[in-house]
This record gives structure tokens, C-alpha cells and sequence, in this order.
């Protein structure tokens, strides 16, 4: 599933004057993220010899490194509410692959992916190395992902998930699809299990697109991460955690996937909205 934007995506190109700064960035975030993967797997080493699928200290590596970053990155991260603890998930609405660095800076979770993330260059290596769940959206793959997220959110792991099931261009929550909810309803699960909606947004450089960050459609990831990088750091990205709803406190996953979406929702329309100033005329129709 890709989520087309009426509008054409903002242009990439890169002026001159800015090329330093991308070389830059680049200097600085390749060593951090990749030497943050090879300590990662040194640690993890001795912690599943003696933790299992437990991971009691490499979440932490990852959370330092994602911080380190959303800052390279020229995004000042800020995060309200409060974190939840203890069993359960994390739900948020999803704008880009930027996503990944700003959620995993705010918490330490992992994230429910589609299984064809895996096979990205770079990106799959990461997200394999860091407990991310890859899932198939098949119908009768239903019950196999089902005990992997029980063996999972058992272990104390906190999954987080998008529930639009795609990107967008970041001015707009999509439609949350119900089926991963069905997970949380097993009898196993739900009487002590929690979900945390999540409502993410971007806000770029004062004139900038405010779809700057938005990744969705047929844009090209080496593209968009050289735009991104060449970009001033005045750039902004706020992440509310909402209060956990028990999953018991609904009837069904439809039930609960209607509460999630209406929060993310609220908490997306309630922060600051970026400046509409550079976007096209067709999409400040809509």
C-alpha cells in the first residue's frame, strides 16, 4: 500500500551553496549510526547469551544514537505526555522514514514493519539489527504474526506500529486499518495489555515546503535523505504520547483502532502547524 498526494512532491533538487553542508552531515552521520550498529551487535552478543530475547542494554545504545541523529539531521526533537511503561504498544500516525530515528529518540520501542523493509539497502540491515518485527500483510499469515507479537509484548517488548499502513506528506493523519488490532484481543494478551497513540509532526524551516520531511508516493529515498540533509537546522519535529487505553476498555479491534486514530488525530490537529505559505494551491484546497 503507497498513499498518492493529489499535488506533485516538492522539488529535490539541491542548490550549490549547500553541498558542503550535506557532505557534512553525511561525515558525521555515517560513523555514528553505523559504529552505533557495530557496538549494538557487540553487546548483543553477550546479552543473548545471557538475557535471551530479552534486551536489557542495546535499546539504550539505539535510543543515544537516534538522538545523536534527529540532531545531525537538523530536526530539534520535542516530546510531550509521558511515555508509558510496563506491557503493552505504541501506535502513531507515519510521515517518513524519518520517523524511525524521531520515535526511537523519544522511547526506546520496536517497530512493526512491513517484510519488504528488510531487503532495503542499509535501512533493513538497521532495522533487523534492532528487534524491528517484519510482518506480511496476508490474511493467513494472521495467526503466525499474532504469536509473535505475544512471545514479544511477554518479554516486556514495546511494538510500535502505524496503523495508516503508509506515509504521507505529513499535513494529515490517514485512516487507521483495524487489522494488526486484532493481535492485542488474544486471550493471552488482553486483560493486561495496553495501547499508547502517538501523534507525530513535522514542522520545517521558516519558507520551506511544509512537506519538507513528508516521504511518500514514488519519491526516491537517496534523494529525499540528501535533501533532507541539506536542509538548515531550524527544522522541528513534536511527538505527544497520549494516555494508554486498556485494550479491555473496548469491544473489539475496530472499536480500539477508532479510539487510537481519534487521539493521534487530535493530538496531530492541536500542535503548531507549519507555515502553508510554499504549498501549492491545489493542496491548500484541501
Amino acid at each position: 500500500m503507497t498513499w498518492y498526494s493529489p499535488d506533485p512532491p516538492p522539488e529535490l533538487s539541491i542548490a550549490r551553496a549547500r553541498w558542503p553542508r550535506v557532505i557534512w552531515r553525511l561525515t558525521v552521520l555515517a560513523p555514528l549510526i553505523y559504529g552505533g550498529l557495530a557496538l549494538h551487535l557487540l553487546l548483543r552478543l553477550p546479552e543473548r547469551a545471557f538475557c535471551g530475547l530479552r534486551r536489557p542494554v542495546t535499546p539504550w545504545i539505539t535510543q543515544a544514537v537516534c538522538l545523536g541523529a534527529v540532531r545531525v539531521l537538523g530536526l530539534r526533537l520535542h516530546v510531550g505526555g509521558t511515555p508509558m511503561q510496563g506491557r503493552g504498544a505504541l501506535v502513531a500516525n507515519h510521515a517518513s522514514w524519518l520517523d524511525i530515528f524521531v520515535l526511537n529518540a523519544a522511547d526506546r520501542v520496536y517497530f512493526v514493519s512491513k517484510d519488504d523493509v528488510a531487503s532495503w539497502p542499509g535501512i533493513g540491515w538497521l532495522a533487523w539489527a534492532t528487534g524491528t518485527v517484519f510482518i506480511r500483510r496476508h490474511r493467513h499469515d494472521a495467526l503466525q504474526q499474532r504469536e509473535i507479537f505475544e512471545t514479544r509484548l511477554r518479554l516486556g517488548h514495546r511494538l510500535l506500529f502505524f496503523p495508516e499502513g503508509t506515509s504521507s506528506d505529513g499535513l494529515r493523519v490517514l485512516d487507521f486499518k483495524s487489522t494488526l488490532f486484532a493481535a492485542f484481543f488474544a486471550d493471552s494478551l488482553k486483560n493486561d495489555l495496553r495501547l499508547q497513540p502517538v501523534s507525530l509532526r513535522y514542522c520545517p524551516p521558516a519558507g520551506a515546503d511544509p512537506r519538507l520531511y513528508g516521504w511518500w508516493g514514488d519519491m526516491d529515498f537517496a534523494r529525499h535523505l540528501l535533501f533532507i540533509l541539506s536542509q538548515p537546522a531550524s527544522g522541528e519535529v513534536r511527538v505527544l504520547f497520549h494516555t494508554p487505553i486498556p485494550v479491555t476498555a473496548t469491544r473489539d479491534r475496530k472499536a480500539l483502532a477508532r479510539h487510537c486514530e481519534r487521539a493521534v488525530r487530535a493530538g496531530f490537529e492541536e500542535s503548531p502547524a507549519p507555515s502553508r505559505a510554499a504549498v501549492p494551491s491545489a493542496a491548500q484546497a484541501r
